[in-house]
């Protein structure tokens, strides 16, 4: 497995210049190609009539400054590809809101980026709240969430995989294969002892699956604590990762999300990159 196609969420939140560039990173690495994707935040139900006013604003010039924000995101992404050599790339707008269009788009790829949202006290509007828990849950590919602060010089060199013995961290293995085969060190933490879900020998099975595909990994062996998003966290620290490797876990219905504890909180509180897939 490897990734032909890479969509990015191209936005003008404070953190887009930098997932842009982990994006590219990964792009040029695989040789993928990288589809920045911006939406202009309009339902095409809305789009479908006449021009109307709606609380005394019309919706005509609010497109119209959605479709300005739309290009000035896409001119960022398409100048910061070409400036970090991303040898094939391209610029996708639509008339979208976030939700239905990113999800739109990655039916069409093998990895979405996305920003992880804004703190709850920031007061930075860009990226809706529960975007990254929507697309997560509902595109059917694996999301790569970068942490809405900092700089991520490397991803992959060094990773950890947290494993439980899940339907869901079995596709994030997976969908993570591209980057754990070039890893120097992949470290898979596996937090509890159920023979139920893991086996006689927690980790063993997988870390010689992983092995079969050229993975360097070690196991690592926790109790199970009592709040597994911070032990992640925390051990994620602990070892110096630049990529964490997880399921999520959850379900939706209709934007109603409900996320397990560990999704939830490493969803809000990651500061690395963190690969998931549901």
């Amino acid at each position: 497995m490897s990734y032909r196609t890479i969509v990015v969420h191209a936005d003008r939140a404070a953190n887009a210049e930098a997932r842009i560039a982990l994006a590219a990173a990964i792009a040029a690495r695989e040789e993928a190609h990288l589809v920045g994707a911006a939406m202009t935040g309009m339902p095409r139900s809305m789009l479908a009539g006449r021009s109307y006013e709606g609380s005394g604003v019309f919706l005509a010039d609010y497109l119209r400054r959605a479709e300005e924000r739309v290009q000035l995101a896409l001119e960022q992404f398409k100048s910061q590809a070409d400036r970090l050599g991303v040898q094939s790339f391209e610029a996708r707008s639509s008339n979208d809101d976030e939700y239905a269009g990113l999800c739109m788009q990655a039916r069409y790829a093998d990895l979405v980026v996305l920003g992880q949202a804004p703190a709850a006290d920031d007061n930075q509007d860009s990226l809706l709240p529960d975007l990254p828990d929507y697309v997560l849950l509902n595109c059917g590919r694996p999301v790569l969430l970068v942490p809405r602060t900092g700089r991520f010089p490397t991803i992959g060199k060094r990773v950890m995989v947290a494993w439980n013995g899940s339907v869901e961290a079995a596709k994030a293995v997976t969908a993570a294969l591209p980057l754990l085969r070039g890893a120097e060190q992949v470290t898979l933490a596996v937090l509890g002892n159920s023979a139920d879900t893991l086996g006689e020998s927690p980790g063993a099975d997988i870390a010689l699956y992983l092995a079969r595909h050229g993975v360097n990994v070690e196991v690592l062996r926790r109790p199970e604590p009592a709040d597994p998003g911070k032990a992640i966290l925390s051990l994620a620290a602990d070892f110096n990762v630049d990529l964490l490797v997880m399921g999520a876990y959850g379900h939706s219905r209709f934007r109603e999300m409900m996320l397990g504890g560990a999704t939830r909180t490493i969803l809000a509180t990651a500061t690395l990159p963190v690969l998931m897939a549901h």
